[in-house]
């Protein structure tokens, strides 16, 4: 976690109202300090997505046993991106949102001494955790990068595959962030993510959480900024990419309503796997594929690895 904020989706949505870029300032700040803790302290019970980097928590997500004790691991994420997706040899990885890097290293031993991984993240506290790790662990081609999900440091078609644990959910601004992501992607270049949705509908979480859960606890519970798998993959093709998948996941509910205790939240929440792909040089985009519905009862990452 720790990068950007939250709250309604952007995909085609009119030009912001007089002082809503202070308000996304705001919440920014919010979610920056907030992850800040996560590094510096950690967070306690009911404190964010996860905030408890109790192994057993990251092996139902799909994450090996030596995965999950690795000390990037603040128990932050809420799915194993990299288990949903081919990393090759040689690769170029983005990570949205990197952390202390813990998806960020598992991509660096995938991608071997010829790849790169590139991680973002906007909380310098993040930063100087993860930059530490990868000087002892001696990953000359792990790089870790201050800056914005929807402003990226990163240059034009140079990134084979991004991933992401949880985070698109904390900005305001998604189409930016997609609009970004296909960006610095090569053309037929990856993304798998994953991340929290909203099955039932922004307005249908918005109602049920008005008046329970505060706009800034709930958006760094990595609650408040979920939108249905519709909007997400509309806000994809409407970026570009082609051969959109969003697989809600099952059985998160008893992770999910660890986030924020007595709210309910795992009814409304659901975790989900989230793929797409920029299409090659002259190849029209794919059609969206439709979003599969979780089993059970709000399901999520917990199980096979989705997201938070």
């Amino acid at each position: 976690g720790g990068a950007g904020c939250c709250g309604p989706p952007a995909g085609g949505a009119p030009a912001p109202a007089p002082g809503a870029a202070a308000g996304e300032d705001a919440l920014r700040e919010s979610v920056a300090e907030h992850y800040a803790r996560a590094v510096e302290g950690g967070l306690g019970p009911g404190e964010g997505c996860g905030g408890s980097a109790r192994p057993e928590l990251s092996l139902k997500m799909g994450y090996s046993e030596e995965d999950a004790l690795d000390p990037a691991n603040l128990g932050l994420g809420c799915g194993n991106p990299t288990a949903h997706t081919l990393v090759r040899e040689g690769d170029t990885v983005l990570d949205l949102g990197s952390g202390a890097g813990f998806d960020a290293f598992i991509a660096w031993k995938k991608v071997g001494p010829s790849g790169h991984v590139i991680g973002v993240d906007m909380t310098p506290a993040m930063l100087k955790r993860a930059r530490e790790l990868a000087q002892k662990r001696q990953a000359s081609n792990v790089s870790f990068r201050l800056g914005e999900l929807e402003h990226l440091p990163v240059a034009d078609n140079v990134v084979d595959l991004i991933i992401s644990n949880c985070v698109i959910n904390l900005v305001t601004n998604k189409a930016q962030v997609l609009r970004e992501a296909f960006r610095v992607l090569k053309p037929g270049g990856q993304l798998c993510v994953s991340d929290v949705v909203a099955p039932g509908g922004e307005a249908k979480l918005a109602a049920y959480l008005s008046g329970r859960v505060a706009e800034t606890e709930g958006l760094c519970a990595c609650i408040t900024g979920a939108v249905s798998p519709d909007t997400f993959a509309g806000m994809l093709a409407d970026a570009g990419f082609a051969d959109v998948e969003i697989a809600v996941q099952e059985k998160s509910g008893e992770y999910i309503s660890t986030w924020i205790p007595g709210s309910n939240a795992e009814a409304l929440v659901s975790s989900a796997v989230i793929k797409a792909r920029k299409p090659a040089d002259g190849e029209a985009p794919g059609p969206v594929v439709e979003a599969t519905p979780p089993a059970a009862n709000a399901g999520g990452c917990c199980e096979g690895g989705g997201c938070c």
